[in-house]
């Protein structure tokens, strides 16, 4: 599907989905840079729940690409909620700043995710890192990373043997399974090596072999943190499936994502003990 975008180029021309998330993560991820270190306004969501001014300004940033590009398209945004037709059948994904607390805190480990959800399924996705300058992408059907204007095609490794365990609230399988404890598993350390980043960007970069896997817990179905992520390592090969082994978005939900079936199989024995 293309569309001329008059606001994101100069002249009028066509632009596929993918160049569309493509776009509209980096022009999120431009605010993201461009507001790091200031002080920010805060707007407070939740009990230790809270946006900031840039997550507001990119998540706005975002919406224009895609509105202009695609104003019968739905969107949903981490801030803004959804918005337009409740009947389309095309809605985006738009987390505007994953890792506010990361970035508060003036820490460079965040993640500004965009996807396009068609029916049942996400399409394209995009997960840029705003401060490395990379853009992770996937058309639907393979998965790169674009610097400087150049893709590369993103393949996994369970080589680092680093794994990404996301400990942030809420743990709807506790006391069943509870992250933290997962990372006192005797056997997790000595096969793996913990790391607690705090945003998906992590879950891109299970995709690119920069992490082994990657786990969560959590109902993860249309989730404007993960879907971009997913989508990502489901096109670049990855395994992917709900916290119990089981297909993703079913039974008790969660997510392991691995580069390889080994690394997963290990996870999996770890996670029911």
């Amino acid at each position: 599907m293309t569309r001329c975008v008059h606001r994101v180029y100069p002249a009028c021309v066509s632009i596929t989905d993918e160049e569309l998330a493509l776009t509209a993560a980096q022009a999120g991820a431009a605010v993201v840079h461009g507001m790091y270190g200031a002080t920010l306004t805060r707007f407070q969501k939740s009990a230790g729940d809270f946006a900031t001014a840039a997550d507001i300004e990119a998540e706005n940033a975002i919406l224009d690409v895609i509105r202009t590009a695609r104003p019968d398209d739905a969107v949903v945004g981490e801030e803004s909620g959804r918005t337009g037709s409740g009947a389309a059948e095309r809605t985006w994904l738009v987390d505007p700043l994953c890792g506010t607390l990361n970035y508060a805190a003036r820490s460079m480990l965040v993640a500004v995710n965009v996807a396009l959800h068609v029916g049942s399924d996400v399409t394209v996705a995009a997960s840029a890192d705003p401060f490395a300058g990379e853009v992770f992408w996937t058309d639907g059907t393979r998965a790169y990373v674009r610097r400087d204007g150049v893709d590369e095609e993103l393949t996994p490794s369970p080589d680092s043997r680093l794994v990404d365990v996301n400990l942030d609230p809420p743990f709807p399988n506790e006391p069943g399974f509870r992250a933290v404890r997962l990372l006192a598993e005797p056997g997790f350390i000595e096969r793996f090596r913990p790391r607690v980043v705090s945003t998906t960007l992590a879950v891109a970069w299970v995709a690119a072999g920069r992490r082994a896997a990657y786990v969560t817990d959590g109902h993860l179905r249309d989730n404007v943190h993960f879907a971009a992520g997913i989508a990502l390592c489901q096109a670049a090969g990855c395994v992917v499936t709900g916290i119990h082994g089981q297909p993703l978005h079913t039974g008790v939900g969660g997510l392991v994502v691995a580069a390889d079936q080994e690394t997963h199989a290990e996870l999996l024995d770890l996670i029911d003990r």
